[in-house]
């Protein structure tokens, strides 16, 4: 008989052996309550792999004594869903937990709805995408959303601890954790893909489980078992989001040979087509701006055309719009005002407007001299006309600061000629 992967022999069979999702699980939160109670709502756990979703599903199945059935929306259609729908109404309801399934079309995940809705079923599901783009809205509407976070250092030190301490196989060795920062490293918030490594080393360093012998756990060692098996994790997808970020940083390092092999990487591992557009959407903006705008505009036009083309023809569309991002002209100016903005917002809190820029729909507003002085730009020579638009407390705040490229120089000189010395232009 084979043995169960460490990740599965050490789950937790409740709450309060949930390591890292406090805000979800901690005490006198709704889920927790719920759980508690017993009365399970439809809902959608959404995060990263390994934070927990799996477990969760199944300590709520367990707290409310209904029958459970699990499918994968990989392996699973509506045919299985309208099975398990009429089986619920012969036990007086049921959970039903869907694994991945922002995999469901438009089709399966209506096929959910009636059955939601009247509490036939409960509906748990679980998905790494934003449930926002990939669950109907109809089906959305009747779920509570829960978010799960990556475990932080704390949490996944923590899990290696317990796991080495409680496990029925480990704790018959004597296991030193002498370094940690390899596993957590490699790992990414992802306990599942830790608990695995740390099992890799520890077979790598024993060679044989009947063998007592003491073991320490080193980052030398976790290294070289990780390069070891790194294979072994792709077919595995444990590896999802390391690919993903080989992408990214790829594309923004200007390779276009790299970008289009990982964009292979992903194609061949199955990845959904929609989620690679919607990250090269995202680093039009992120990475590349205001520096080419037309970036953006090729990479929305992408996202819309592989959802109408499809695998296997959308790869060509994706081939093209990577190796573009990738041999574009970069800049992350628009990334960092948002930012810098955002950090204001919170330092400063909710700074009033200025009385200038106010609306003023009402007599009792004008009398406030709420819009007194403000001045149309469009009234004075060149549309503009030098005012004040940020709060006092910050009137003189510079966020975005343009880089050095062609377009961007431009725009800094129309800003210098506008404003003058006013934010440093």
């Amino acid at each position: 008989m084979q043995l169960p992967p460490l990740a599965e022999r050490i789950r937790p069979k409740n709450l309060y052996d949930i390591l890292g999702q406090s805000h979800v699980t901690g005490k006198n939160s709704i889920l927790r309550n719920a759980i508690e109670i017993g009365r399970i709502p439809s809902l959608i756990l959404w995060g990263p792999p390994g934070t927990g979703k799996t477990t969760l599903a199944h300590i709520m199945a367990e707290a409310s004594h209904k029958k459970f059935y699990a499918l994968s929306a990989i392996s699973s259609g509506v045919k299985e869903i309208r099975e398990v729908i009429e089986d619920a109404k012969a036990n007086e309801g049921a959970i039903l937990f869907i694994d991945e399934i922002h995999r469901f079309n438009k089709g399966q995940q209506d096929a959910l709805l009636h059955a939601v809705e009247k509490g036939t079923i409960t509906l748990i599901g679980a998905t790494t995408e934003n449930p926002s783009f990939e669950v109907n809205s109809a089906l959305l509407s009747r779920c509570q959303v829960y978010v799960l976070k990556p475990l932080d250092d704390a949490a996944l030190i923590a899990l290696l601890q317990h796991a080495i301490n409680n496990d029925e196989i480990l704790k018959q060795y004597k296991i030193n954790l002498k370094d940690s920062e390899a596993l957590i490293n490699i790992s990414g918030g992802d306990a599942r893909k830790i608990l695995n490594l740390l099992e890799l080393t520890i077979h790598t360093l024993s060679r044989d489980y009947k063998e007592k012998s003491e073991i320490n756990i080193t980052n030398d060692a976790v290294m070289q078992t990780a390069q070891q098996r790194v294979a072994l994790y792709d077919k595995q997808g444990e590896q999802h989001y390391d690919i993903i970020s080989a992408f990214i940083k790829s594309m923004r390092g200007s390779d276009p040979n790299a970008a289009v092999y990982w964009l292979a990487r992903l194609i061949e591992g199955g990845e959904d087509v929609k989620f690679i557009a919607r990250r090269m959407l995202i680093f039009a903006s992120e990475d590349i701006g205001n520096a080419n705008p037309n970036a953006l505009l090729l990479a929305n036009n992408t996202s819309q055309a592989v959802q109408v083309i499809g695998y296997p023809e959308s790869r060509i569309i994706l081939s093209q719009c990577a190796i573009y991002l990738a041999t574009s002209v970069k800049s992350n100016a628009s990334y960092i005002a948002i930012g810098k903005a955002q950090s204001a917002v919170q330092q400063f809190g909710d700074l009033p407007v200025p009385l200038q820029l106010r609306n003023a729909p009402t007599k009792l507003m004008k009398n406030m001299n709420y819009g007194k002085g403000y001045q149309y730009a469009h009234d004075y020579e060149n549309n503009f006309i030098e005012q004040q638009f940020l709060p006092d407390k910050i009137e003189n705040s510079k966020f975005y600061e343009p880089q050095q490229n062609i377009r961007e120089e431009e725009i800094r000189k129309f800003l210098k000629l506008r404003w003058k010395d006013k934010y440093g232009y």
